[in-house]
């Protein structure tokens, strides 16, 4: 698993850890703080699976996650280039002009 993923984006993933396991309390996320071997303890603690286990369920969490926001960037950035070619086809429309 990625931990600086897991740190770096924090504040992203753990609402998709609460949705994922909805008995979290958002105390019990917040302790972790992000921290991948505490999150895995909390997992194990609270729906007693085996370490891991509780590392897998949280690394395909991640990757889910990785996968979501690949995505939304690539539509985000596909939106950006589509302006950018309308607006540098409008530039020679009108340098055509004059």
């Amino acid at each position: 698993m990625n931990d600086s993923i897991l740190s770096g984006k924090w504040r992203e993933i753990k609402g998709e850890v609460r949705k994922a396991w909805g008995e979290l309390t958002d105390d019990e996320v917040n302790k972790t703080q992000g921290n991948a071997q505490s999150l895995i303890g909390l997992l194990q603690q609270k729906f007693g699976y085996a370490k891991e286990e509780a590392s897998q369920k949280l690394s395909e969490l991640i990757q889910k996650f990785e996968a979501g926001h690949k995505e939304t960037v690539e539509k985000v950035s596909d939106k950006a280039n589509a302006k950018i070619d309308e607006a540098k086809t409008s530039m020679r429309q009108d340098d055509l002009k004059h």
